[in-house]
């Protein structure tokens, strides 16, 4: 009698290695160090479609393991070969055609000596419930990836459809919430099948699903809701032609998910199966269900961001398109002018996440005195709602302090004293101010069309570009001072900041822009490279050398898109371009003596009838002209020595003779003069005068039986603008008069 345990001999050689090795079902793969079958059983021939095959010297690719999986064998080897014991899926394609997944383990293979000579490798096919939860996996790993660089709600939601139908659906709704309503903003089906008219509703149609749909109840229940089989339901439809088109098609099932987050519904996902399609499965299930969640979570977290990052970039295009000017711009003599302002494409991963990219970059065009013109372009570091802020001020600041008619040098110096002021008051842990002022970049331009003379200051800009007869270069800078709110305590901005002065030939052609034009990145999905700047600054000025002929709108185009790559920055172009005819005016200079008075005024009744300038506007402007004049004349007596230089040849002299200098009386003491200019625009006469008291006339209120003290009241109520300003030797007095009306 046996006991139990005991084995028949029939038993005891069939349980011998070999016998064990042809009859488990378990495929057993043997290779060598270097990855080469040396052996399989007979189940690992039918597992991998190898029948009748023979072992050889071939590696273990010969197995049909796919492509994309050979970095998963060369992992396995080398984790193996150093003692270790692998496990993981491959796809192998049979002899066949067919595919499947096998789920395998490797073994080290030793030697008695107990070193590594071989791979030990045991599989088998993993279940289908395995291969469907892989390709699910898979397919929320890959949704996951193109959400995250997702930038706008309707690029999101595209990208979700796109990767669902026709993998995992054959049709795809999403609707977003807005306000009180529910708009369709995705209908994908597949294989470009389109809804007929009347039947399901279009993208951006409002969606109004029926109580008791169950779309309704998962809003409703901000919950994932599965009808399995939609042959043995009945929901209420939308609309009776819904309902006869899922008839039609043959809708099998669907799965409707919220998009919810913090407990907000921004709208809802719906994916259906038809018979369109010949699947293995046409219905969904539970496991299909959580998956529908798992990525409706996804999609409502891509969409909220989205929808942040539209409403910020919305709040700073806002800013940017109500701080800069208005469009179109003045009529200007003497200048054709064109703009454009872009922000760069958004950005997706910049060490911050998700960004707006509308920044601090601005222009201005500011009519000056006398048909000048003041010519702004800026840029303030950084970017965002912030950034343009700090624009709108320092825009707002500069064209108050240019109405001064100052300098550039001195305008740029106010402008950097008011960028500190800009700045919050920061201190550290022991009360020291620590504020930061913003960092600005900006170049500031007077050019006076009748002369063609351009005066200008830097403030660690980018000089603009000068196009003359086809060729380009950088306009000759000699002081580049630093950027406003960098200058260091103790050195004044006047010592910073330098006028310099340029004459534009006939038809010149400026370009002034922000970095943003130069400084490009790579599109997105792209692997070539962007040039730097110097290399796009000479792509840039050959493409306007080409275009040097076209009209500064056309060129404002091309410059645009000259140097190839996204906008990194935002980017602000500037383009003006000197008039090719000389403007008309007339200048002369009389001794501030009452009879001249009407000298100067038969001057502007000439100088104006030749410009056939209206009888009743000339008439006005010779009424201020005599005003004007008057007011220089009266006041030439009282008004103090001018300050001169002095300067003196040879050794220093004693204190005592130091002003006795031959001739200085004589040079003083002579007869003041005063200067008439008329200029004659398109739409406008100017009228200047030049004296050499250096005090601003304002206007005073006159008493009933006072002589005088209405003539500046007159110009103020006559002219359409006028002012004064300083000038080298005194100041300049000016108005305007429109030539067809006030």
């Amino acid at each position: 009698m046996r006991r139990w345990g005991d084995l028949s001999q029939d038993a005891d050689d069939h349980l011998s290695a070999g016998s064990v090795l042809d009859h488990a079902e378990m495929a057993v793969v043997v290779t060598d160090r270097f990855s080469n079958v040396l052996y399989w059983n007979p189940f690992a021939e039918q597992l991998f479609g190898r029948v009748g095959a023979s072992p050889g010297r071939e590696s273990l690719h010969s197995l049909g393991i796919s492509e994309k999986d050979h970095p998963l064998t060369a992992e396995l080897a080398k984790h193996v070969l150093r003692g270790g014991v692998w496990e993981g899926t491959f796809d192998v394609a049979r002899g066949d055609g067919s595919t499947i997944y096998v789920r395998a383990q490797a073994v080290p293979l030793r030697h008695p000596s107990g070193s590594v000579s071989g791979i030990v490798i045991t599989a088998r096919e993993a279940m289908r419930s395995n291969e469907r939860e892989k390709d699910r996996f898979g397919l929320l790993e890959r949704i996951g990836e193109r959400l995250a660089g997702s930038l706008y709600v309707e690029e999101t939601l595209n990208r979700v459809a796109e990767m669902l139908v026709p993998q995992f659906a054959d049709h795809c709704f999403i609707e977003l919430v807005e306000g009180d309503r529910l708009v369709r903003k995705v209908s994908t089906h597949v294989n470009g099948w389109t809804p007929p008219p009347d039947t399901w509703r279009p993208v951006g149609a409002e969606i109004r699903y029926p109580l008791g749909h169950y779309a309704e109840a998962a809003v409703r229940r901000q919950e994932t809701i599965l009808v399995e089989d939609l042959s043995q339901v009945s929901y209420p439809a939308p609309s009776e032609g819904a309902a006869r088109l899922c008839g039609e098609i043959g809708m099998t099932s669907a799965i409707v998910a919220p998009l919810c987050v913090r407990g907000e519904t921004l709208g809802l996902m719906y994916l259906g199966l038809s018979n369109l399609t010949n699947r293995r499965s046409p219905h969904y299930d539970t496991f299909d269900r959580d998956f529908v969640g798992a990525i409706a979570t996804r999609v409502a977290l891509a969409v909220d961001n989205a929808l942040l990052f539209e409403e910020e970039r919305h709040t700073a295009e806002s800013f940017q398109k109500h701080l800069l000017p208005r469009q179109p711009l003045p009529s200007l003599d003497g200048l054709e002018i064109a703009v454009r302002y872009y922000p760069a494409a958004p950005l997706a991963s910049h060490g911050q996440g998700i960004q707006t990219q509308v920044g601090g970059d601005w222009y201005d065009v500011i009519p000056l005195s006398a048909g000048r013109v003041g010519i702004v372009i800026g840029d303030v570091e950084g970017r965002g709602a912030k950034a343009a802020a700090v624009m709108g001020q320092l825009r707002a600041a500069l064209r108050a302090f240019a109405q001064d008619d100052k300098p550039p040098a001195d305008i740029l110096a106010r402008l950097d004293e008011w960028t500190r002021i800009v700045a919050a008051p920061e201190h550290d842990d022991f009360g020291a101010d620590i504020t930061n002022p913003p960092i600005v970049t900006c170049q500031y331009m007077v050019y006076d069309a009748w002369s063609r003379q351009l005066s200008f200051a830097n403030a660690g800009h980018a000089p603009p570009l000068l196009i003359v007869d086809g060729e380009v270069r950088d306009l000759d800078i000699t002081e580049v001072g630093q950027p406003l709110g960098v200058r260091a305590k103790g050195m004044h901005a006047d010592l910073v900041y330098k006028e310099e002065t340029r004459v534009l030939p006939p038809g010149a052609t400026l370009l002034l822009y922000t970095d943003g034009l130069v400084d490009r990145r790579p599109p997105r999905d792209s692997a070539t490279g962007v040039p730097g700047d110097d290399e796009a600054l000479d792509v840039l000025r050959e493409k306007l050398a080409k275009a040097s002929g076209e009209s500064v709108e056309r060129i404002a185009d091309l410059a645009t898109v000259a140097v190839p790559g996204e906008i990194d920055d935002d980017m602000a172009i500037l383009v003006v371009r000197s008039a090719g005819t000389e403007l008309q005016s007339q200048e002369r200079t009389f001794p501030a003596q009452p009879i001249m008075v009407s000298e100067a005024r038969r001057m502007a009744s000439e100088a104006f009838a030749g410009w056939q300038v209206p009888e009743e506007r000339a008439e006005l402007a010779c009424l201020l002209v005599s005003e004007v004049v008057t007011n220089v004349v009266l006041h030439a007596a009282s008004a103090s020595v001018p300050r001169r230089e002095l300067v003196l040849d040879g050794p220093p002299l004693p204190f005592d003779e130091s002003w006795d200098v031959p001739g200085f009386e004589e040079e003083i003491a002579g007869d003041k003069e005063f200067t008439l200019r008329l200029r004659r625009g398109g739409e406008s006469v100017w009228v200047e005068v030049f004296d050499q008291d250096l005090r601003l006339p304002r206007i005073r209120s006159a008493g009933e039986n006072d002589e005088g003290g209405r003539g500046l009241y007159l110009v103020d109520q006559l002219a359409r603008r006028w002012g004064s300003r300083p000038t080298r030797e005194g100041k300049a007095v000016w108005f305007e008069i429109p030539i067809g009306g006030r």
